[in-house]
């Protein structure tokens, strides 16, 4: 997608769930808009109605940083979508986009890396890349993302496996709200990296290899992938209710790292060791749900 219609189509999807009585106006009458007009967005922007029918329009060059934020007081934004449009702004600069971060590269893991996530071994733990590649893991994390890993369809990719396997339903007991966070994920890294074309390649397959992904793309929701409650039927141990962490890696800002606990004394801690015990058989079963 051109960099000035994913900048009009932000804006216009954010200004349509807005409605005049969240903003503080007065309505009345029929409206044929079914969140704020642009002449009221623009009043509580503080700018002109042409002013901000451009921005609109795709072209947010020379934009100052006091109206982006008044833009995004405004239309309510969220953290993650007040750094999106910041992000978009910086691509619409005259001279190329200054990065916040250095260019995607490919890197190999570090013996030391390796290293320390072999040591942990009561917890999972796996890193992945910007475009949800798969980098690296410790024993448990192999062993708890063995459906993933195990599947050559997706290659080791987090967004092919949930979009492109069914297998990916059961593995993914809440599969909507895992889809709608991981859309919404890889919509950010698209706009922190609008020149990463293996992303943009990615991106482009599920479009068109995927329903399901289209319809939540179109939609360009952002979010911060920090932390949260990961939920997964594993076809070994059963259903296990994982809380996670993300941390960055400064050296390598492309790469995330996961780690996983379970509740103390709880059903997920006991699948949790029985999980680092057993071997995985090559012959995943991703619908027997008899264990625990």
């Amino acid at each position: 997608m051109e960099h000035r219609d994913e900048v009009s189509d932000f804006l216009r999807t954010r200004r349509d769930r807005i409605t005049p009585e969240q903003a503080g106006i007065i309505s009345g009458g029929r409206r044929r808009v079914p969140g704020l007009r642009r002449e009221e967005l623009a009043m509580l922007t503080g700018v002109s109605v042409e002013y901000y029918a451009r921005m609109e329009r795709g072209d947010l060059r020379g934009v100052s940083l006091e109206v982006l934020d008044a833009l995004a007081r405004a239309l309510k934004l969220d953290e993650a979508e007040t750094d999106h449009l910041a992000d978009l702004a910086r691509a619409a600069g005259p001279k190329p986009p200054r990065r916040r971060r250095s260019k995607p590269v490919e890197q190999a893991v570090k013996p030391t890396l390796q290293r320390f996530l072999d040591a942990v071994t009561g917890a999972p733990m796996w890193v992945r890349d910007r475009r949800l590649d798969f980098v690296a893991a410790n024993a448990l994390g192999r062993a708890l993302y063995a459906p993933m890993l195990e599947d050559p369809a997706n290659q080791g990719n987090t967004a092919r496996f949930t979009f492109l396997s069914p297998a990916s339903r059961v593995f993914f007991p809440d599969w909507e709200e895992n889809a709608d966070d991981l859309v919404a994920t890889l919509r950010t890294y698209a706009g922190q990296n609008p020149q990463d074309k293996r992303l943009t390649e990615l991106i482009g397959e599920l479009v068109t290899r995927s329903d399901t992904f289209r319809h939540r793309w179109a939609k360009h929701d952002v979010r911060h992938h920090r932390d949260g409650v990961k939920r997964i039927h594993h076809p070994v141990v059963g259903d296990l209710e994982l809380f996670y962490e993300a941390m960055e890696f400064p050296a390598n800002p492309d790469w995330f790292m996961f780690a996983f606990t379970a509740e103390p004394g709880s059903p997920t801690e006991e699948r949790l060791k029985l999980l680092g015990s057993v071997a995985i058989p090559d012959d995943l079963v991703s619908d027997d749900r008899s264990v625990g």
